[in-house]
């Protein structure tokens, strides 16, 4: 039924239907719930130890023969200037008083690049069928190593100029993730929050610069979506919100009761909690930072920073729940289910839009 196989040929799936690497909340058991329905199940691995990574990838390799995915984050070593740190201190110090949390820290954590040496050689003794990365690539020899190994490699653009460096690096399909989609916005260099392009105008241009398989990303959550997203050119689609509310997702029951009663506007996107931006839950803090914007920590680094307001779990004061503007459409029911739905709505819509 699927008009454009590239994708599926490439990954070895029977759908090209790609559940997003949610950290946390894709666990094991949604990511071989989504590979055994035909799909591509996905671990958020970036802030996962290599001991916790053998292990999760050993808990999904239980569970499903099929092919799967290890996300990555892109980056190097954050370092954060000291008048930076000291102003976002002082910018946070007001919603600790709030919280009755004493003083912020009085340093951030020394933090190694995102993907390393240890990442690399894990991956090579795993060989999962596909990795994909988020921020752009790794160096060229690493890149060059898990190509040599066989295994498919995707990465996220957020822009053409983006799309066109992925192609020239060697990569097989890239990810086009419109401003819509929940989580961290997948842009090479941090960008501010109000910056992006919506998946509607971004995924067709991306189809235009690119030869490589294009995936669209950012308000898919139903047939409906993914026939819209071949319609753009896409050869296929990552859905990360959508399966939030599904039994399988380790989604935490506050953002579980979130998304049973989401609208379209809930979200913003914010760089006040990660240090760089990503959509999720509106929350007091993030409205306030980002009301009167000033330079903040290093992304990760920034976390040593929130993560005391986040653990009060006063979402009243803070909050980073993270999921997309298409969060009302979502369904709980098991991943199975949601599968078989997803692809039934999408033959149902090439269906009719053939006999008109």
């Amino acid at each position: 039924m699927w008009p454009d196989r590239r994708l599926t040929d490439l990954l070895g799936i029977d759908h090209p239907i790609l559940q997003a690497p949610m950290a946390g909340s894709a666990t094991p058991e949604l990511a071989a719930a989504v590979c055994n329905a035909g799909g591509l199940g996905a671990l958020g691995s970036a802030e996962m130890t290599v001991d916790r990574i053998s292990d999760a990838a050993g808990a999904l390799r239980a569970r499903t023969n099929r092919p799967f995915n290890l996300n990555f984050f892109v980056g190097g070593a954050p370092v954060t200037d000291a008048a930076t740190f000291a102003r976002a201190r002082d910018r946070l110090r007001p919603f600790y008083d709030a919280l009755d949390l004493g003083p912020p820290p009085e340093a951030l954590p020394d933090l190694g690049p995102s993907f390393d040496a240890d990442r690399l050689g894990l991956l090579l003794d795993l060989r999962p069928a596909v990795v994909s990365f988020h921020f752009g690539l790794p160096e060229a020899p690493a890149l060059a190593a898990l190509r040599g190994a066989g295994i498919r490699v995707l990465s996220t653009a957020t822009t053409v100029a983006e799309a066109r460096a992925l192609e020239a690096a060697g990569i097989d399909a890239i990810i086009a993730q419109g401003f819509e989609a929940g989580g961290h916005r997948g842009s090479h260099q941090p960008t501010a929050p109000a910056r992006g392009v919506g998946t509607l105008a971004l995924v067709p241009q991306i189809v235009d610069a690119v030869r490589l398989p294009v995936i669209a990303a950012g308000g898919i959550a139903d047939g409906r979506g993914i026939a819209a997203a071949f319609a753009l050119g896409a050869a296929g689609v990552q859905m990360g919100t959508a399966f939030l509310s599904t039994p399988e997702a380790g989604t935490d029951p506050r953002r579980r009761a979130l998304l049973a009663q989401a609208t379209e506007e809930d979200t913003m996107v914010t760089d006040a909690v990660s240090g760089r931006s990503a959509r999720a839950r509106r929350s007091p803090y993030a409205e306030a930072m980002e009301a009167a914007r000033e330079p903040l920590p290093a992304f990760r680094q920034m976390y040593g920073l929130t993560e005391p307001l986040l653990n009060a779990g006063r979402d009243d004061v803070a909050s980073f729940h993270l999921y997309g503007q298409a969060a009302r459409l979502n369904r709980a029911i098991p991943t199975a289910d949601l599968m078989r739905s997803l692809v039934a709505e999408t033959e149902a819509v090439f269906a009719r839009l053939s006999t008109r």
